[in-house]
């Protein structure tokens, strides 16, 4: 029964438009005519992270993130053309911004937020008569700064997102008319200067133009925003076709891989403004092909930087991720949608950590699922950067994921808790943090979430602060991967539910309240490219576990300054070529010959690196001595399980989670 509600529930969110009689409206939803939303999110500082993640935002604040002026002042400095210079004028300095705000207004820092706010005031002061605004002088390209096409749309699609964000967190009203003045500009000038005038860049991106349209719709209800947002809906590539066609995502070199993340969203933001359910079961298609030609069991894709193939050596770019995980939130909001949350998770938890140092000084253009070496050697992508592309450095690959990664966690902390259309709340997604919110009444309650996920099942939570008793609904996911879950308050179950379900709890909550969501975990193995083998336990993918020599190198200046002073290589004297026995992987209780262990961590030590990993996971293999090295990476996967090939004997090999992991094996062969 529970499980009809809650589809009988999904529909009426989908078909739906506008806010309902009757509804309590503590949060904006969507306006009549767009359809009508199962969640609307918080107040950007309205949840605050805790423990490992309150860490995880302070190492960025000490890091690239706080620092991004400072550690590349030609291009985040005073030069910039966002703040008025001749230097940079296109999408790196937006980006950082895009992520340095959300960033200072979670944690409160008052000095992020005085250098955000150079930004946002140069910006605001930089509008003109007809409501353009930003640099408008081209420049010639010099010492790799971006310096021309300063008209084009898709730089100013940034601007508009971090503006959105400063609006939620400080109510300027000075957001709504630049906006409303910018819009009125985008509808006079695209019919003769469309999106595509300048760059291509701008079509493929151009819903998150219509997000922030809709969003100052619902706002101020001018009617010229609806014909705004169809027009760019025209305007944009048609991402619920490519999505949907069984053709695109199969077609190697189709697509730009942070295209394709931020396209992800294209239909379901369209969605509201439409009201055609196909344009989300597109999304859904689209996921269902790009997992069987491209995907990767942390989420991402194999595509460096145009769509290559699933194979564990090719590359997945930073901006892919980070996008991806933004595109994914916005969806959840949208359509309530579970597995969407399971594949967030995956990316959070898998491939976001690794991508960067732990003291965020550095970043890797591409990572790579089976990946036994960091090094400055030419490898298989499809688009390369003189070899710098595998390297951690502020400046190797291309830069602009030096600007646009510190958007992943600061997003992913804030949308931990929507507010829900039944006034309540919602935990779509689990992170340690607190939020504080109105429910039902206006009353505000604050809820503790604690807990040791992803790496333990139990997701704890508690009424921390409530004036008095109130009841409200708490929506609850079920993650897919999970068989059944539970929820206990003060120690008595009550509700429980399928994998794939929301459990929605309606009550009167008091403060002091206690509640545990038991989501039991299960290894399992899950087959990917030429059939290779991944062991996953809930959100978590694992990888073979590598001892890592870092050494930080000298730029040989070979290309000028173009990647920066330094990078880090890594390497290790560990064996790789480890195959798994076809009777662990394929036996009908994997949880015998995988064997799960908890290790010891200091209280408050950093979860992802290799000395403080939280989990190992035992497991058989033997050595192939023909699988090599090539060219730096591992050579390409055996795919016979029949090998006829040299074989070691059986042997214990040690794996932790995917996350904790710099150099690895995740996809492994398989053989008797």
């Amino acid at each position: 029964m529970k499980r009809l509600i809650i589809m009988a529930l999904s529909v009426a969110f989908l078909f739906s438009c506008g806010t309902p009689s009757g509804k309590e409206e503590l949060y904006r939803n969507n306006r009549s005519p767009l359809v009508h939303k199962p969640y609307m999110e918080l107040p950007l500082g309205a949840v605050k992270p805790t423990a490992w993640l309150r860490d995880q935002l302070l190492r960025q604040t000490t890091g690239m993130t706080g620092h991004l002026d400072e550690i590349v002042p030609n291009i985040m400095g005073d030069r910039n053309g966002w703040l008025g210079g001749d230097g940079d004028k296109w999408e790196r300095g937006p980006y950082w911004i895009d992520g340095l705000v959300p960033l200072a207004y979670i944690l409160d820092d008052e000095a992020l937020k005085a250098k955000a706010q150079r930004w946002i005031e140069w910006t605001l002061a930089s509008q003109q008569e007809d409501g353009f605004f930003g640099p408008s002088e081209d420049l010639p390209n010099v010492d790799g700064l971006q310096r021309d096409r300063t008209h084009d749309w898709w730089p100013r699609i940034v601007v508009l997102k971090y503006l959105q964000q400063y609006y939620d967190a400080t109510g300027d009203e000075r957001v709504i008319s630049f906006m409303t003045k910018y819009f009125r500009y985008q509808l006079e000038t695209l019919p003769e200067l469309p999106l595509g005038n300048w760059s291509y860049w701008a079509v493929e991106r151009g819903a998150d133009n219509i997000m922030v349209v809709y969003w100052l719709y619902n706002i101020t209800g001018d009617a010229f925003l609806l014909d705004l947002g169809k027009l760019l809906a025209q305007q944009t590539a048609p991402w619920k076709d490519r999505l949907s066609d069984h053709s695109t995502l199969f077609t190697r070199y189709e697509l730009h891989c942070v295209n394709l993340a931020q396209g992800f969203k294209a239909p379901v933001i369209e969605y509201q403004g439409n009201g055609d359910p196909a344009y989300v079961e597109a999304v859904l298609t689209g996921y269902e092909d790009l997992m069987k030609q491209l995907g990767w069991p942390n989420g991402m894709y194999g595509s460096d930087e145009m769509l290559h193939s699933g194979s564990p050596t090719q590359g997945s770019e930073f901006c892919s991720a980070v996008e991806l995980m933004f595109s994914l939130e916005r969806m959840i909001e949208i359509t309530g949608r579970t597995d969407l949350a399971d594949w967030l998770e995956k990316v959070a938890y898998n491939a976001l950590p690794t991508q960067a140092t732990d003291a965020f000084d550095a970043r890797q253009y591409y990572q790579q699922l089976n990946q036994v070496e960091v090094s400055r050697r030419m490898r298989n992508f499809m688009t390369s950067y003189n070899g710098t592309e595998g390297t951690f450095g502020p400046l190797t690959g291309f830069p602009c994921c030096t600007a646009n990664m510190h958007q992943g966690w600061p997003k992913f902390v804030r949308d931990l808790w929507f507010a829900s259309d039944d006034a309540g709340l919602a935990a779509l997604y689990y992170g340690p943090c607190t939020v504080t919110a109105k429910v039902a009444g206006g009353e505000e309650v604050s809820i503790e979430e604690s807990g040791n996920y992803p790496f333990s099942e139990g997701v704890r939570f508690k009424v921390a602060a409530l004036e008095r008793p109130t009841a409200f609904p708490l929506h609850l996911r079920i993650p897919g991967w999970c068989e059944t879950g539970s929820l206990k308050v003060n120690g008595e179950e009550v509700a429980a539910g399928k994998g794939g379900e929301t459990l929605v709890v309606n009550r009167e909550w008091k403060q002091g309240d206690e509640m545990e969501l038991c989501l039991p975990l299960h290894i399992k193995v899950s087959r990917w490219y030429e059939y290779a083998a991944a062991v996953e336990r809930g959100p978590l993918v694992f990888a073979l576990k590598m001892k890592e020599n870092w050494t930080k190198v000298a730029n040989d200046g070979k290309f000028g300054s173009r990647y920066g002073d330094w990078y880090y290589e890594v390497h290790s004297p560990d064996p790789w070529n480890f195959v798994l026995l076809r009777e662990d992987v394929e036996g009908e209780h994997p949880e015998s010959a995988f064997v799960l262990e908890e290790l010891p961590v200091a209280e408050g030590a950093y979860p992802w690196n290799v000395e403080n990993a939280p989990l190992q996971i035992k497991a058989r293999a033997r050595s192939m001595t023909d699988w090599q090295p090539y060219g730096g990476s591992a050579g390409p996967l055996p795919y016979s399980d029949q090998y006829q090939a040299e074989l070691g004997p059986v042997q214990e090999i040690t794996l932790i989670p995917y996350g904790c992991t710099t150099l690895r094996v995740t996809e492994f062969p398989v053989t008797y």
